[in-house]
């Protein structure tokens, strides 16, 4: 399979380019591409394109010769609500997040997060993550960007509206995953940190419409909750 790119919008074919500097840097540097050498960008929004690595000015390009007819989008709409998660878990589940067809990831601060984000260490967290999703996108085929947004804290989340349904990883009380009908609109799931969510906040995420939902009788770590929930849903519903 040819080397695989995210570049900005728009693409177009037929069509000459020079590519982004880091693209550039990591097909030629990094991947020892050659001139000549097929590649495949794509634009993040649907778009994507088969050319050759070129040289255009002096500076690396691209010559694009075709659109490519591609769909590798989950048949389910899932937006991750993920509580914040210590070390490099967080990028972990970006990744795994994105390759199960996540259409957006959302960074909540609960209760209970041992990682707290505010300011300027917040935004460059959540531009790494950003950067870890659209190395996801290159790896995994996919010719959609997950967006990862802000950090925000639950409550502030919660009062937001939300074009769908709302489920909340809750092992005591909800019901269990596979008794529930398919979506019929996007869905978010809400994933609760290391200590879980505490049960001011499970009842204000019920107040907002949660449906509580539980994966079976065991405690899942909260990287494992999510991809678990996810996995199993495109198993249900989706496209596995």
């Amino acid at each position: 399979m040819p080397s695989r790119f995210y570049c900005p919008p728009p693409l177009s074919a037929p069509a000459q380019l020079p590519l982004p500097g880091e693209v550039a840097h990591h097909a030629l540097r990094v991947l020892r591409l050659r001139y000549g050498e097929t590649v495949i960008l794509f634009d993040g929004v649907g778009g994507e394109f088969v050319g050759e690595l070129v040289e255009l000015d002096g500076q690396p390009g691209v010559a694009l010769s075709a659109q490519l007819e591609v769909q590798r989008e989950a048949p389910l709409a899932i937006t991750l609500v993920q509580a914040l998660a210590v070390a490099d878990k967080m990028d972990w589940i970006v990744q795994k997040a994105v390759e199960l067809g996540a259409v957006a990831i959302q960074p909540i601060e609960a209760e209970r997060s041992v990682l707290k984000l505010t300011g300027d260490r917040a935004a460059k967290r959540v531009a790494h993550w950003r950067q870890i999703a659209v190395g996801a996108a290159e790896q995994c085929g996919r010719s959609q960007l997950s967006a990862v947004g802000e950090v925000e804290r639950l409550s502030r989340w919660l009062a937001q509206p939300f074009a769908g349904e709302r489920w909340i990883l809750a092992p005591e009380g909800g019901a269990r995953l596979s008794s529930m009908p398919r979506p019929s609109a996007p869905v978010a799931l809400l994933i609760g940190p290391e200590g879980g969510w505490s049960e001011a906040e499970l009842a204000q995420a019920q107040a907002a419409g949660c449906k509580p939902v539980a994966l079976g009788p065991r405690i899942l770590r909260t990287e494992t909750a999510g991809m678990a929930a996810m996995a199993a849903m495109m198993a249900l519903w989706g496209d596995f």
